[in-house]
């Protein structure tokens, strides 16, 4: 089996570890009687790329250590993406919902049949979705192989009518489709559509699985094509500001409204999407300062958990500002989004060394017995 270590993906992995962070950042100021719509744009629109993005890198380390010219061994890959993330979606599943029940008294969760919903769905914690469409798309590798074999006889003219197909259904999904059927499982499979519905992702997935079967090819053409992309991620960047900023000012929308409106499976979405994978990973390509190579490394080292943890860190801060009756003006949101991501690593710094004294443990809550995961080593 291929190791190769690609460190651009460390490297994106702490960026959109940051930028999930300024998402749940944005819906957190919405409590605010004076919100800045800018620094709202800030978390909620120019971060959209960031859980989208998590796909593709996961598609890359498959396809890089487990590239189409070997053997693919279905039942030994899915043991170990078992360890990876169902067994650490399942323990953090749990840990959300005994500390809701402890904060709040409501037991009403452990109820059938809502306590299988919980966990079908991801809605533990509103986070945690992304690791159930994971588990998904690990599920569905052997199509996901197929089809990649079959994309690389024309990667160019294959990825654009996925990608075409990609942003129809995703205008569908996102607009026309709607959970009025009479029979009620109908509908809560349509309600939880965005929590488990791979389709939603399958470009970006298949984007990161060809651009890793074609590495060498793939960073020769960004070399080639660098101010293209450049103008790219420009463009669809200031396609979604200018989506939303023409909503909030023109449409009255309100904030929340907008951001529902302008997401990542908007037709803008994405290719923004596509326009920020592309821009990271060449400008990630390339040699960095010490310094930016060091945050950027223990980011990424640490972003699996961050991930995981950041909401129960984000409660107990947004406790703490409201006992101390705090306005929420634009200082102390920012300063709520530093302390998050600070606390958050500290607590997955903790938990990997708890790991590493209590195997047990590590595995439960990191799916490593040795050391902290990481989205690369899902991948």
């Amino acid at each position: 089996m291929t190791k190769k270590h690609i460190i651009a993906l460390d490297y994106i992995r702490g960026i959109s570890m940051l930028g999930v962070v300024g998402i749940h950042t944005g819906a957190f100021s919405l409590a605010s009687p004076d919100i800045n719509p800018h620094l709202f744009a800030l978390f909620e629109i120019v971060s959209r790329f960031s859980v989208p993005i998590f796909f593709f890198v996961s598609a890359f380390g498959l396809f890089i250590s487990q590239p189409l010219k070997e053997e693919f061994h279905y039942l030994s890959f899915m043991r170990r993406r078992f360890n990876a993330v169902l067994l650490p979606y399942i323990a953090w599943s749990l840990i959300y919902m005994w500390h809701y029940t402890w904060a709040t008294g409501d037991t009403t969760i452990w109820e059938e049949p809502l306590v299988y919903h919980y966990f079908i769905f991801g809605l533990a914690s509103y986070q945690l979705y992304f690791l159930v469409i994971l588990i998904w798309f690990y599920a569905l590798m052997p199509l996901w192989r197929w089809l990649v074999r079959q994309l690389l006889k024309s990667p160019v003219t294959g990825l654009l009518l996925l990608l075409t197909g990609q942003i129809i259904f995703n205008y569908y999904s996102s607009y026309s489709i709607h959970a009025d059927s009479a029979n009620k499982y109908i509908n809560l499979a349509i309600q939880f559509r965005m929590s488990y519905w791979v389709l939603h992702y399958v470009f970006i997935f298949i984007l990161g699985a060809v651009c890793a079967e074609l590495y060498p090819k793939f960073c020769a053409r960004l070399e080639q094509n660098k101010q293209w992309i450049n103008a790219f991620f420009s463009v669809t960047l200031a396609g979604m500001l200018t989506f939303y900023y023409y909503l909030v000012y023109f449409k009255q929308y309100k904030l929340e409204s907008a951001v529902n409106t302008v997401h990542q499976l908007s037709p803008i979405g994405v290719l923004y999407t596509v326009g920020a994978t592309l821009f990271l990973f060449k400008i990630f390509s390339k040699p960095l300062p010490n310094w930016a190579a060091a945050i950027l490394s223990n980011l990424g080292k640490h972003s699996y958990l961050v991930y995981l943890v950041h909401p129960l860190v984000m409660y107990y801060v947004n406790f703490e500002i409201h006992q101390a009756a705090i306005l929420l003006t634009d200082p102390v949101v920012i300063a709520f989004y530093l302390a998050t991501i600070a606390i958050s690593i500290g607590i997955a710094s903790l938990v990997g060394k708890l790991g590493q004294l209590i195997p047990p443990l590590g595995l439960t809550l990191t799916g490593s017995l040795h050391k902290p995961n990481t989205f690369r080593q899902k991948a």
